[in-house]
């Protein structure tokens, strides 16, 4: 069994780079925040926190602003 770290310093780094990625392609996309959180039908607040990597999103968001950006929600998971 491989050894897991103790904290969740893990789990907020990759919340991190899951926003990061987000904000990546919609910026690349020329969209505001804006026109995706509404387009995704998602409050403006739980995108502006899944953004900015401090909040654990549903896969239904993920799934939904992936949509919306015209991407695979893997792209938003992975490098």
């Amino acid at each position: 069994m491989p050894n897991l770290p103790d904290d969740d310093a893990w789990l907020l780094e990759e919340q991190r780079a899951i926003g990061d990625r987000i904000r990546v392609i919609r910026m690349r996309q020329d969209r505001t925040q804006e026109s995706v959180y509404l387009a995704a039908d998602i409050a403006r607040s739980s995108y502006q926190e899944i953004e900015a990597g401090r909040a654990e999103a549903r896969i239904g968001s993920l799934l939904r602003i992936a949509r919306v950006l015209g991407v695979h929600v893997a792209d938003l998971l992975r490098d």
